[in-house]
């Protein structure tokens, strides 16, 4: 599945005006969209999302006349991608819309949904594929090669110009890079139809189309569980992987004038959309010489600079206020 870009932030706070009292709630480093990348490529996605879904359709079809199962399996292949570029494209889309006082990230999460409902289709669909091509090893039935062949010459042309689409993109957009890659794997299902075909035409080994089938929902159920995986982690605000909250909290403790931090929470919004937040225990010349927007300044540069997140909301405390709290955990 295809991802987005995280978006930006809002230039440097004026230090200038006045900012609520230490203790008694939290400074917030705002973060809000950008363009990215990506949506100078939002038109090639598009086209490649329609060649992609075309490309399904038609080995549905195929699927039908030629009564080759591996033309399902490749065509659930083809869907699962076009459902990766559609979330990309999707999360493109709801990222420019603006937030609101009753959702005050926007429509991020909205990509989140489409990919579980996505992932739960996908999977279903696999399960399927796998079950009728086990039947079909018991009792396999005769396929229409020739057209097995040429639809399996259809789809590794189209996917031939998905890829001409794609080119100049993927060296300048991860997630155009992700599609590219995507549509490279797709190729391998098309040469699987075509080879599928030759071997029944030449041997009239009608084993080789289930055998087949089952090798390309092999190809689907890895990928297509690792989004369903995501997807839960996400709306059970996990932290995102590739983040140690144990380092976070070593790298924040050690800028200079803090004590402790406690209460440190990261999840994720949409992906590519960390958020971050922590009550912050300072010392008492921080807040008594008005440091604290200096300080503020420091905590950001740090979560930017080692952990590449934008969105944080710190508190900044006395000692002793931790005492009042309840925490959810250390």
């Amino acid at each position: 599945m295809t991802r987005p870009q995280p978006p930006g932030r809002d230039p440097a706070p004026d230090h200038g005006r006045a900012r609520p009292a230490p203790g008694a709630g939290g400074y917030h480093a705002h973060s809000h969209v950008r363009q990215t990348v990506t949506g100078r490529y939002r038109r090639a996605l598009t086209v490649v999302l329609l060649i992609s879904l075309g490309i399904a359709i038609a080995e549905v079809i195929g699927g039908a006349i030629t009564g080759a199962l591996v033309l399902f399996a490749d065509a659930a292949h083809m869907a699962a991608d076009a459902g990766g570029i559609g979330l990309s494209l999707l999360a493109a889309w709801f990222a420019a819309r603006p937030a609101t006082d009753r959702r005050t990230f926007g429509y991020a999460r909205a990509e989140i949904l489409a990919a579980m409902a996505n992932s739960l289709l996908l999977l279903a669909m696999t399960a399927l594929i796998v079950t009728e091509a086990i039947r079909r090893l018991a009792s396999p039935p005769a396929v229409s090669s020739g057209l097995l062949i040429a639809f399996g010459v259809g789809a590794l042309a189209a996917n031939a110009c998905s890829l001409l689409v794609l080119r100049h993109g993927q060296a300048e957009s991860l997630n155009v890079r992700s599609a590219f890659l995507e549509v490279a794997a797709d190729t391998l299902g098309a040469a699987a139809v075509i080879v599928t075909g030759i071997i029944i035409s030449a041997t009239g080994y009608l084993l080789a189309d289930p055998i087949a089938s089952l090798a390309v929902g092999a190809l689907i159920l890895p990928r297509t569980w690792r989004l369903l995986r995501e997807a839960v982690d996400i709306l059970l605000e996990a932290s995102p992987e590739g983040i140690d909250l144990v380092e976070i909290r070593q790298h924040l403790a050690a800028v200079p004038g803090i004590r402790e931090v406690h209460e440190l929470h990261v999840w994720t919004i949409t992906s590519g959309l960390p958020v971050f937040s922590a009550h912050v225990v300072v010392d008492p010349d921080i807040i008594e010489q008005g440091q604290s927007a200096i300080m503020l300044d420091r905590l950001q540069e740090c979560l930017r600079g080692h952990f590449d997140v934008d969105h944080s909301t710190f508190q900044l405390e006395p000692a002793g206020h931790a005492d009042h709290e309840q925490p959810m955990h250390e």
